[in-house]
Formats: structure tokens, sequence, C-alpha cells
């Protein structure tokens, strides 16, 4: 797990271990992943439960102000409303497919941040970047962000640029990322002054009344 320095901008590298250590920053950055290697088991471990015990122990820590973590384009449970039913069905046959064991364990840590935000009283923002297929391709600078198609690509550089600059921002929410043509800077100051958040769709209320 890496934690994004507010002196650094732009810059994700610091890498702890160990709960005790996000006391010590302000914004923490959740990128970990099994990679599918493991099988059931170590998907749970890492893409749910070891996320959401960071996102609790998050809560715990006075210092910490955004939680930032990278999930994927498809972890939601209801339809976007702005999704054709065409890209709803095949984002649901790739859950229910290859990422039927992937897509259960990102979707209760991305619920369980948005539930730590609501429970927080303001004093914790947290954003669920939800990347389409990441590429080792060259960084173009230019993104679709907000609500965007259900399929298509982005590079892991644009992903970690974008999150640089929201982390920077004053967002909030779930968005979405794939290649585009808008400048990040600009896709950035977008979704926050249009209050951009693609947790549209989904059952908010259910999701937050437990806590996280």
């Amino acid at each position: 797990m890496a934690y994004y320095q507010r002196y650094h901008p732009g810059r994700v590298d610091v890498l702890v271990s160990s709960l005790e250590d996000v006391k010590s920053t302000d914004y923490v950055v959740w990128s970990a992943g099994s990679g599918g290697k493991g099988g059931p088991t170590r998907t749970q471990a890492i893409d749910r439960d070891s996320c959401i015990h960071f996102i609790r122990a998050a809560t715990q820590c006075g210092s910490i102000t955004k939680f930032l973590q990278v999930s994927y384009l498809g972890s939601r449970r209801n339809k976007a409303p702005w999704w054709t039913d065409q890209e709803w069905a095949e984002s649901q046959e790739v859950n229910n497919g290859v990422l039927k064991q992937y897509y259960p364990a990102k979707l209760a840590a991305d619920e369980s941040l948005a539930a730590a935000v609501s429970w927080s009283k303001g004093t914790l923002r947290g954003i669920v970047l939800r990347p389409g297929r990441l590429t080792d391709d060259e960084g173009k600078g230019k993104v679709s962000l907000g609500k965007t198609e259900a399929r298509g690509s982005i590079s892991r550089n644009d992903v970690a640029a974008v999150a640089a600059q929201l982390l920077d921002s004053d967002y909030s929410g779930w968005i979405d990322l794939l290649e585009g043509d808008e400048p990040i800077a600009d896709a950035v100051k977008r979704v926050c002054e249009d209050k951009v958040d693609c947790v549209a769709g989904e059952d908010f209320h259910s999701i937050a009344k437990d806590g996280p």
C-alpha cells in the first residue's frame, strides 16, 4: 500500500505494510490487489478484507483526511443510469464470469469506503477511482473522466496522474475513468465543479446504514 504526501504533489511513493503506519500521514492511496493469483481466498483477503481494514483504521486516525482507492469500472450493483442495457449486460457477463471472485471483493471495499465517508460527518473524503482495462502504454495526458462508457482502457500512467490531481482537489465520490480527449487538469476541475459522482444508481442508503 502506498500513501500520498501532500508536499510531493503528483507522487505516490511511500510503501507501508502496517496499520500503525497509517497514523503518520494525511492521505491514503489503496491500489493493492491479488492480480487474480492465489484463488478466491487470496482475492478476498487482499481485495476485500485488507482494504476494509485499512479504511476502518483510517477513520480512527485524526490526521487522515482523504482515502483514495483504485477499483474498476464494473464495480457496481446496479446499472449506471447513463449506460445502455447492452453495456450493463456485458458488464454483468464479465463480473459473473472471469471476474466472479474479484467483483464482489472490490464492490465490498468500494461500498465500505462510501459508508466510512458518510459516517465520518465530513472529516474524511473518499475517492473511488474506477478505471477501465489497464494498459502499460505511455500516458497521453487526456482522459474521459466521470460518467463514461462501460468499456474501454486507460494507461496506468494516466491513472496515477488523475489520482494525484484528485487528491489535490476537494473531490469525494466514485469516479469512472477511460482514455479520452480532455486534458487531465481540465477533467478533474470539471468533475469537481459539477459534483459528478458515479455512485448514482446505487442504493446509497443501504450502503451507508451499517457503517464501514
